[in-house]
């Protein structure tokens, strides 16, 4: 596995999360209040900017989406916790590292169109949403993406567009995409995305059962470039991901 910026402190962060921990001092209830604005920003330096991601406009992002919008209301104190937090249907928000350093992969701009596949809370749509021009985003459980796609709206990210169904053969109407991204672990690369990344895009994909290699997939005028980052581990691909199981790529 080739090295990375990201700190070993990073890395295992990713693989073992949501640790509790006992604090001292005085109660909660003594304590003044934090806004979330103020989570936030602790967030970003605490998570991010001091574990290796150095991309401004993904640091601008993570600054200014309200994730506590993404989470339910009974864990909208941990919204901005290192670790990720169910959001129903036995899915989960990602830690926030992993979004930043997910996002800061694919390596897009303002004029760019990125498809994603797994919309989930629709959280890391919105960060892209801050980014890029356009973003198309799939979800295969209605229930989610429905959800999703009323807190975007109600955000007003008007560049956001959600469709329900299965991402495994994306959205080939408004491809080519300059970057896809992947929140939902295959046992291989679907081809169909990988169709659909413009020259010189980028897919970053968790591959694998159980932990994942979260891989970055450049496409050149001689094929499929390769680059493992780090060990993740992501809920499985659902839908004709299953049907077309190739654990061996």
């Amino acid at each position: 596995m080739p090295e990375s910026r990201y700190s070993i402190l990073a890395i295992a962060t990713i693989i073992v999360v949501g640790l509790g921990g006992s604090h001292c001092g005085a109660s909660d209830e003594e304590q003044p209040p934090v806004s979330f604005e103020s989570r936030r920003m602790e967030m970003v330096e605490n998570q991010i900017v001091r574990r290796g991601v150095q991309d401004s406009a993904v640091i601008d992002a993570m600054r200014t989406v309200p994730r506590h919008r993404f989470v339910e209301d009974k864990y909208v104190k941990e919204a901005y916790g290192d670790h990720p937090l169910p959001i129903g249907e036995g899915q989960t928000i990602s830690q926030p590292f992993v979004v930043a350093a997910m996002t800061e992969a694919l390596g897009v701009g303002p004029k760019d169109t990125v498809l994603e596949v797994g919309t989930g809370s629709g959280y890391q749509a919105a960060v892209l949403a801050e980014i890029v021009n356009q973003v198309y985003t799939i979800e295969i459980i209605a229930d989610l993406g429905k959800a999703a796609e009323r807190v975007l709206n109600e955000l007003e990210y008007k560049n956001v567009h959600v469709k329900i169904g299965d991402g495994y053969q994306g959205w080939p109407e408004h491809a080519p995409f300059h970057g896809i991204i992947v929140t939902a672990a295959p046992d291989h690369v679907p081809q169909p995305l990988t169709d659909q990344l413009a020259m010189w895009g980028r897919m970053v994909i968790p591959v694998g059962r159980d932990l994942q290699s979260l891989l970055v997939l450049t496409k050149t005028p001689e094929g499929i470039k390769r680059e493992e980052k780090f060990g993740v581990r992501f809920v499985p691909m659902t839908g004709e991901a299953l049907q077309n199981d190739d654990s061996g790529q």
